[in-house]
């Protein structure tokens, strides 16, 4: 339920308002524009006290809010443009990541950040803690690989993306990267979701392969609810009977989210593709359907890296792509 104040609302009538709200069992978010002063009640029984705050003299108008999640919801906020230490996601420029699916060594993660960057990335993507679906796989460099991410983050000004995989690992990730990721398998671990909306940095989430999206928009709110509203939706393909690539990029998602909630959305078309030369292709979709952003795995030389090489591109590939990408981008009065 939303709050809108009348205009002479004064201090004492918003806090006697917002002194309710606590009375009740609920929670106030208060939002003070130049013009107007917002009060979402927070609350599962939210709603139910609608006639309680029909009686008072400040308040100009209620309004109900339906979906179960509220602070990731346009009724709450038109649109949320998540600020990474100057990158801005959510605007006209359509952001680029790009970079290894697990950091392997300093050498090779300098050469692919250099080479993205100049194709136009901000953001170096890598793994340093990786969630593998075998246990005998390559499971990331930990700590080392943060510090690696770190130094290259300051030799080429990439911004860093990485994931933490539990809540033991949010504080070095805090520490060495700018963007908190948390994975398609975390989607739903709600500890962790709430351990990362106490932090500072930015997080950007990832669609499970089973999840709907109003699923996704759930996960966000314990994010959001915890006081951390910077917030990157992110769509990397879902599970279908289809078996012809890895995942089934669900490219619908992205004007779906956008109509629906007021966070950035991403695509990782490399994550659905598990195919090089499909990359391209879903990439390109994923610009004319909206994204505002992208993320795709790059390495020097894909065919030895230590995971995902199969759906990996090489920087003279992601070059390409990205070129193609700013015409479609051009099209619809974006750039890239």
């Amino acid at each position: 339920m939303i709050l809108t104040l009348k205009n002479n609302a004064t201090e004492q009538q918003i806090k006697e308002i917002e002194d309710r709200i606590k009375q009740l069992g609920c929670v106030p978010e208060i939002s003070k524009g130049e013009e107007k002063v917002i009060i979402l009640v927070k609350g599962e029984q939210a709603s139910v006290h609608k006639d309680i705050f029909d009686a008072y003299s400040a308040v100009d108008f209620i309004t109900v809010i339906s979906e179960p999640y509220k602070l990731v919801s346009k009724h709450w906020k038109e649109k949320t443009v998540v600020d990474v230490k100057g990158i801005k996601i959510g605007e006209n420029k359509i952001q680029v990541a790009g970079g290894p699916c697990s950091v392997e060594n300093y050498e090779s993660t300098l050469e692919i950040a250099r080479s993205i960057k100049k194709a136009g990335a901000a953001f170096l993507r890598g793994g340093a803690y990786k969630p593998r679906t075998s246990p005998y796989s390559f499971q990331g460099m930990r700590e080392e690989g943060l510090k690696i991410l770190q130094q290259v983050s300051r030799e080429t000004g990439l911004k860093i993306i990485t994931e933490a995989m539990d809540i033991s690992q949010i504080e070095p990730v805090e520490k060495y990267a700018d963007v908190i990721q948390i994975g398609a398998r975390n989607m739903q671990n709600f500890e962790l979701l709430k351990a990362c909306g106490k932090s500072s940095k930015p997080v950007l989430l990832k669609r499970g392969f089973s999840n709907t999206i109003t699923e996704l928009l759930m996960s966000a709110e314990y994010i959001a609810s915890e006081g951390n509203t910077n917030i990157i939706l992110c769509e990397r393909g879902i599970r279908t009977f289809s078996d012809h690539t890895r995942f089934t990029l669900d490219i619908s998602a992205v004007p779906v989210i956008k109509k629906m909630s007021n966070l950035p959305v991403v695509v990782d078309p490399s994550h659905p593709a598990g195919k090089r030369e499909l990359v391209e292709p879903l990439t390109l979709a994923s610009v004319a359907a909206g994204a505002d952003g992208l993320l795709i795995e790059v390495h020097t030389d894909p065919q030895h890296a230590a995971s995902d090489g199969a759906q990996t591109v090489n920087p003279q590939q992601f070059e390409s792509i990205i070129k193609k990408a700013s015409q479609i981008a051009a099209v619809l009065g974006r750039t890239l």
